[in-house]
C-alpha cells in the first residue's frame, strides 16, 4: 500500500498536480533536499514545490527500482527538467541527473521526502544564465 502511494506523489510531481501533491503530504511534512536543508508543512511545500515547479516546469521523476521495508520505501532513478523552460537549439538549460528518494509513509500520505542527487549540473546552468 505505501508503495502505491510513493507512485500517486510521484505521479503528481511529474504532471505538477499541487492538489494532488498536497493530499498525499501529511499536514506535519518533512521534505529534505540534496544539501539537507529541511521545509516542514504541507502549506509551506505547496509554496516551494509551486516555486519549483516555476524553475522547472517539465520537471519528471523517473523511477528504475524501488525498495520497501515497512513505512520506508526508497526510490532510485533519474530526474530530470528544463530550466525556465528557455530551451535553446544545444537544449543547454535540460538537465539529468541520478535520484534517490526516501520516503516514509504514515497514514497513507508522505510524512518524509528526502532527496539525494548531485544537482551540480543544475546549479552550473542557472548559474550561467543569470
Amino acid at each position: 500500500m505505501d508503495i502505491k502511494i510513493v507512485l500517486d506523489f510521484i505521479e503528481s510531481i511529474n504532471s505538477a498536480d499541487l492538489d494532488k501533491m498536497c493530499d498525499l503530504m501529511t499536514i506535519d511534512h518533512t521534505f529534505i533536499d540534496s544539501q539537507e536543508n529541511k521545509t516542514t508543512g504541507r502549506d509551506n511545500m505547496r509554496q516551494a514545490w509551486m516555486g519549483y515547479f516555476d524553475l522547472f516546469p517539465d520537471y519528471k521523476i523517473e523511477i528504475n527500482e524501488i525498495i520497501e521495508k515497512d513505512s520506508l520505501i526508497c526510490i532510485f532513478g533519474h530526474a530530470s527538467g528544463t530550466y525556465m523552460n528557455l530551451i535553446n537549439n544545444e537544449n543547454s538549460n535540460y538537465w539529468k541527473v541520478p535520484i534517490a528518494l526516501k520516503a516514509i509513509a504514515k497514514d497513507n500520505q508522505i510524512a518524509i521526502w528526502q532527496v539525494y542527487a548531485d544537482n551540480s549540473p543544475v546549479i552550473e546552468i542557472i548559474t550561467k544564465k543569470r
